[in-house]
């Protein structure tokens, strides 16, 4: 065996094989050109924050795909509100917190436009177009008049500014407008007194920073990377594509109606000669000859006519948009349809793979984020200030806090065999009917109290429905329980009710 073949045979766990796996990190032909810098997140945000994140707001108002899928995205993040449902065992109390709360979701927008959900949505486009959001809790006066004397303003990105990396005079450090103390905690923001941007609201020539405490911010951002300080817009990883799309677009759609113009040019063996058909001439002294419908027009001796033919679309346009919406939509983390609204090769089998795969990821935006950072902060405050308002009288505060955060429901793809895969669960002991009621967005106990009231209603009246307690709904009625109906046999008509759903459900299947 000569020299190069022990080389040859090295050991794939020696230093030859090594560099053989890690073809990544190779600089031959292929690769030589694929010199990234090493830089952490936080200095790619500081150097290219702004300029990424006026292109974002840009593209959002002006491309039709990019305002769509921002839409798509905050619909499906907190859709008509991610709401609490207090864990306090009282039940008198909790229902007391629980109005409290309700009444108090209208009077919580600082700029009086919409209510606690409403906010919601607005961070979740923020998170969209500028990865991130401030909310600054503003105590309010007891003259005020609010229920609880507490509102919530939203900042946007560009009033912490990224360039505002210093020492303050306290010692502690400011990156990115972020004040951090000796151990890393945020302690403080420091905000500018108005947008930059805003041309309406010019305060001074340079809008200064003002000092606001961390305990009265709340910072709404998806953090991607160990240790980042600042939100990346979510839509980025598709901007590029969307532009060079957008202008595309505009390109073709010149290009159709330069086709439309149809003209024709006529030559002739002597230009002196006058032309049939001529009518006037143009500022330049040249000969314009009209065309109408239905003209058989004979020419003079010499005479030929030629027609422009401006290239067309072709027919590579449509499979190239589509290709290129595809890689957009995987850029975004959103389904094709809901970007494009184009479900023409969609069918029930593939809008459900990608809807459940889609919603997963939405559900670790919805606990992991909007529930995290913006829910359970402004619930603690709201409990607080409520009870420090005489609003509420809490024994343990600590337990009030309590809460369970509950998204908004997904509609059924298939809401008869959905229910039914429910209803099996349910009754296999898989599941309890609270998480499912829970699933489809509502309080099992505000269901359980509406249930009453309607059943006690219908009872007052003498009706009886389908859906009455012992029926269809709930527990099955025993025969023990059921109303005698006078003639000394036991009413079966449970039993009916049951056996006439039993025949529909196998007809069905």
């Amino acid at each position: 065996m000569g020299l190069f073949d022990r080389f040859r045979r090295q050991p794939a766990g020696g230093p030859a094989g090594m560099r053989a796996r890690l073809e990544g990190a190779m600089s031959r032909r292929r690769l030589r050109g694929w010199n990234p810098p090493l830089e952490n997140v936080n200095a790619l945000v500081a150097s290219g924050g702004p300029k990424l994140l006026a292109r974002a707001r840009e593209l959002v108002v002006t491309n039709g795909y990019a305002a769509n899928a921002c839409e798509a995205f905050a619909a499906n993040l907190v859709g008509d509100g991610i709401k609490p449902s207090s864990l306090i065992d009282d039940a008198e109390l909790r229902d007391q917190v629980q109005r409290l709360w309700l009444a108090w979701t209208d009077e919580a927008d600082a700029d009086g436009l919409t209510d606690f959900y409403g906010l919601q949505a607005m961070v979740a486009r923020e998170m969209f177009v500028a990865g991130e959001c401030f909310v600054r809790l503003r105590p309010r006066r007891t003259e005020d008049g609010l229920l609880v004397p507490l509102q919530l303003q939203l900042l946007q990105s560009e009033m912490l500014p990224f360039e505002k990396t210093e020492t303050a005079a306290n010692g502690n450090r400011i990156r990115c407008g972020i004040e951090f103390d000796a151990i890393g905690r945020r302690v403080a923001y420091h905000f500018r007194r108005s947008h930059p941007g805003d041309s309406t609201d010019r305060r001074v020539a340079v809008p200064e920073t003002v000092r606001v405490p961390a305990a009265d911010v709340l910072h709404v951002y998806r953090p991607l990377d160990a240790g980042q300080i600042r939100g990346l817009p979510h839509v980025a990883p598709a901007m590029v594509r969307l532009f060079l799309l957008d202008q595309y677009d505009d390109a073709e759609l010149d290009r159709k109606k330069t086709a439309a113009m149809f003209a024709g040019f006529i030559t002739k063996t002597a230009p002196e000669e006058p032309m049939i058909g001529t009518e006037e001439a143009d500022p330049d002294g040249a000969a314009i000859a009209s065309l109408e419908p239905g003209t058989l027009q004979v020419l003079l001796p010499g005479e030929d006519v030629k027609f422009s033919s401006p290239a067309d679309v072709g027919s590579s346009y449509e499979a190239f948009q589509y290709r290129t919406l595809l890689g957009v939509s995987a850029s975004l983390g959103l389904p094709y349809h809901l970007v494009t609204g184009d479900v023409r090769q969609a069918n029930y089998s593939s809008l459900r793979a990608e809807l459940v795969e889609f919603r997963r990821r939405v559900q670790q935006l919805q606990h992991g984020v909007i529930a995290h950072q913006l829910c359970r902060p402004v619930w603690a405050r709201w409990l607080e200030t409520a009870r420090l308002a005489g609003r509420l009288d809490l024994p343990d505060p600590a337990v009030a806090q309590m809460v369970q955060w509950i998204p908004p429901r997904w509609d059924w793809v298939d809401p008869l065999k959905d229910i039914q895969a429910q209803v099996l669960a349910m009754e296999a002991g898989i599941t309890s009917r609270r998480k499912v009621v829970e699933a489809t967005g509502y309080d099992v106990e505000e269901v359980d109290r509406e249930n009453a009231t309607d059943t006690a209603r219908a009872e007052g009246l003498g009706l009886r429905y389908r859906t009455s307690p012992g029926e269809t709904q709930g527990a099955r009625a025993t025969p023990a329980t059921r109303p005698d109906p006078g003639d000394g046999s036991a009413d079966d008509s449970g039993d009916d009710i049951d056996a006439a759903a039993t025949d529909r459900a196998t007809n069905q299947e």
